[in-house]
């Protein structure tokens, strides 16, 4: 290794076992991943059969103007089954929580956002067309009259506004261009979006107004979802918000570019929080409080209090330095399941990029480890970005933390999770140095997506169970 490693990474022989770990939550995640799935399938099955009951196979076969329509019905249904899901999924119900995670919620909601677009604009045009074949009119003439006299039209056509600006604002070169705040902003509008373009099926459907237990269960699906949003994204967080009554108690700068802020407030050990997790936070300190940002937990909760750590980056972690004592903040969470619970092994492999530190910082304060048995990996550009570095020094001095720093530019090749001091190594080779016997192991990772997953590759290239890799995104 070169001079960047900052302290030996000597392994203690006389490691002893760690305390038997918590299994409880582990052991029933499986039982949320089956909830959710089911949900997920039963639902789906309900808009097929609501499909077919209307008659859907035998017109899909006539060849003719009512195969589009029956086509544009089949893709107005299972578009928005998937536009309540997208709302679902990003409301913080537990049940999805829970099952599926939060990197896995991310995946699917940008993933089922897509596809419930395209479905829906598929929906459009196929009922203009199918209904223009058959009154004999011009397909815009047609869109025009569904538009102006059609009951909920115009709300369907101000939603699909709304969640054409969502869309747009989501391809990925366009999000680069926009502050986090501006993109999170615009993003809400897909709430509203949903909630207008979703009842004017329930008014006009053929699939509804023919068949009253279908329009039964969409408007109790519809009202759920409201209810979902209602209480687990405004009502909970509230009270939580109050019952605790967090305020700021200090400000400290942590490293060249980064600040922690250390809240207190009533009833912390009632909290159900685990290191490794994170809460969206707004700082009640004038204008623009309303956006919230997520930041993991910088250190193990103790009970007393919640301390975040951030590089500054944007509007809103540079508000952080801000901040003044007595500040009141308010809440949504704990989320991520990136905790000790996931663990099997008996051995800590952190490896963390940037601000990433922040939560394997806290995960190596809370977790049982004997001296030698947990490596911390810290990826920066410079020296100065270094955050945590008191904690980590702690963590060395007083409980055998193995530590080093990788600092400098990117390395080039088949590994650029590395830096360049550590280019002659392979990424492989590297991993088998500092954690030998690597299958004794789990291997917690946070930092940006892409550097993410070149780590990822070569953790699996060194043999490392996909099973044994947690990770918590730290890409907007």
């Amino acid at each position: 290794m070169t001079a960047t490693t900052t302290v030996s990474l000597g392994v203690d022989p006389l490691s002893s076992p760690i305390r038997r770990l918590r299994t409880a939550r582990r052991r029933g995640r499986p039982g949320w991943t089956l909830a959710a799935t089911a949900l997920i399938w039963l639902s789906s099955l309900a808009v097929v059969a609501l499909w077919v009951a209307g008659g859907g196979i035998h017109a899909l076969f006539g060849f003719d103007a009512e195969t589009l329509n029956t086509l544009g019905r089949l893709c107005g249904l299972v578009s928005a089954n998937l536009l309540l899901y997208q709302v679902l999924l990003m409301a913080r119900v537990p049940v999805f929580e829970r099952g599926f995670g939060r990197d896995g919620i991310t995946r699917m909601h940008r993933l089922v956002g897509f596809w419930s677009f395209a479905l829906f604009s598929a929906h459009i045009v196929l009922q203009v067309l199918g209904y223009a074949a058959v009154a004999g009119i011009n397909p815009i003439v047609q869109l025009w009259e569904f538009v102006w006299d059609y009951p909920g039209m115009l709300l369907a056509t101000a939603g699909t506004g709304l969640l054409l600006l969502v869309v747009a604002t989501s391809i990925r070169r366009a999000r680069k261009r926009l502050r986090y705040e501006s993109w999170h902003l615009l993003h809400l509008y897909g709430y509203l979006g949903v909630g207008l373009a979703v009842p004017h099926m329930l008014w006009t459907g053929a699939d509804f107004t023919a068949h009253p237990l279908a329009a039964v269960y969409w408007w109790v699906l519809w009202a759920a979802t409201a209810a979902a949003v209602v209480v687990f994204r405004l009502g909970l967080p509230l009270v939580r918000s109050l019952r605790h009554g967090l305020r700021v108690s200090a400000v400290r700068r942590d490293g060249d570019r980064g600040v922690a802020v250390t809240m207190t407030g009533r009833g912390l050990h009632r909290m159900t929080v685990r290191a490794g997790q994170f809460f969206v936070w707004r700082f009640l300190d004038g204008p623009g409080w309303t956006r919230g940002h997520p930041f993991s937990l910088a250190a193990a909760p103790d009970g007393a209090s919640l301390t975040i750590a951030a590089r500054f980056v944007g509007d809103g972690t540079s508000r952080l330095a801000s901040l003044r004592p007595g500040t009141r903040v308010l809440i949504e969470g704990p989320y991520g399941e990136m905790t000790e619970d996931a663990r099997t092994g008996r051995k800590l492999l952190l490896i963390g990029a940037g601000a990433g530190v922040a939560p394997l910082v806290a995960l190596a304060e809370e977790a049982a480890w004997a001296p030698g048995e947990a490596t911390l990996l810290v990826r920066d550009h410079a020296e100065g970005d270094a955050l945590r570095r008191g904690a980590i020094g702690r963590l060395e001095r007083d409980r055998g933390l193995r530590y080093a720093a990788l600092v400098g530019p990117r390395a080039p090749g088949a590994s650029p999770w590395l830096s360049a001091g550590h280019a002659a190594w392979s990424g492989v080779d590297f991993l088998r140095y500092v954690a030998s016997d690597l299958e004794q192991y789990d291997v917690y990772l946070c930092g940006p997506g892409a550097w993410m997953d070149a780590v990822r590759t070569d953790l699996r290239r060194a043999g490392v169970a996909s099973s044994r890799v947690h990770a918590e995104s730290f890409t907007v």
